[in-house]
């Protein structure tokens, strides 16, 4: 058995591993248990009843949370002419309008947390897949973010305001960040109720039995807390 640091050990003990907590109890130990002497983020992660396999079965949308993730989210947008115009007049920190740009990504630059890209630059996005896909940085239309140039304001906005992409991994597993420790209880119960609204929504017309089996709650470097899935489920906003 991994042995465990004595912060980390006096954490875990606060949580009863066999109890699954109402998502207010869960929000409430969670930052109790953090150990971190930095603002850690809160994360949820979800075990699916769902074969990834199968493509009628699969869950990819985006939420915006109500009181954003307490981080600064930079923008790149690859967009030219009218649509750099106002990408930059929306805010973007970047503006992907030529080729120098993609050699630059190519390179291995990636100091940016979201990637916009409007339907004509997609081809020249497309280029960055082994760069970007990894990273979960590839503008995707079932993500929102390949948008025509009159939308960019909004997704750009969006971005800032705390817009999460969700995806089912290869595993059936859903992984998202709430927002930070230093959120208050109520604000992250009311982004974990915005996310569990979207994740019922994406609900793939062939999902067969229980579509969310487990959830469960952390912080950066603290213990899991297993989450009631049907209370969650019902979660409404205070």
């Amino acid at each position: 058995m991994a042995k465990v640091g004595k912060k980390f050990a006096a954490a875990q003990a606060k949580v009863n591993k066999d109890q699954y907590y109402s998502p207010r109890e869960a929000i409430a130990l969670v930052k109790e248990t953090s150990i971190t002497k930095f603002d850690g983020t809160v994360e949820v992660h979800l075990r699916m009843g769902l074969d990834p396999r199968q493509a009628d079965q699969q869950v990819r949308d985006v939420v915006v949370l109500p009181n954003g993730l307490g981080k600064t989210v930079r923008v790149l947008v690859f967009a030219q002419g009218e649509g750099a115009s106002i990408a930059q007049s929306a805010g973007a920190d970047y503006v992907a309008d030529s080729d120098e740009w993609i050699t630059k990504i190519q390179s291995g630059w990636t100091d940016f947390d979201v990637a916009i890209s409007t339907p004509d630059m997609m081809g020249k996005a497309g280029k960055l897949g082994r760069v970007l896909g990894p990273r979960g940085l590839m503008p995707n239309p079932k993500a929102g973010t390949v948008v025509g140039a009159e939308d960019l304001p909004r997704v750009i906005q969006e971005a800032r305001a705390g817009r999460v992409e969700f995806r089912l991994d290869k595993t059936a597993n859903i992984h998202v960040p709430l927002g930070k420790v230093s959120f208050s209880e109520d604000k992250l119960y009311e982004n974990l109720s915005a996310l569990m609204d979207a994740i019922r929504k994406a609900k793939p017309s062939a999902a067969k039995g229980t579509y969310i089996r487990r959830i469960t709650v952390t912080s950066t470097m603290g213990p899991g807390i297993k989450v009631d899935a049907n209370l969650a489920q019902t979660m409404e906003l205070a």
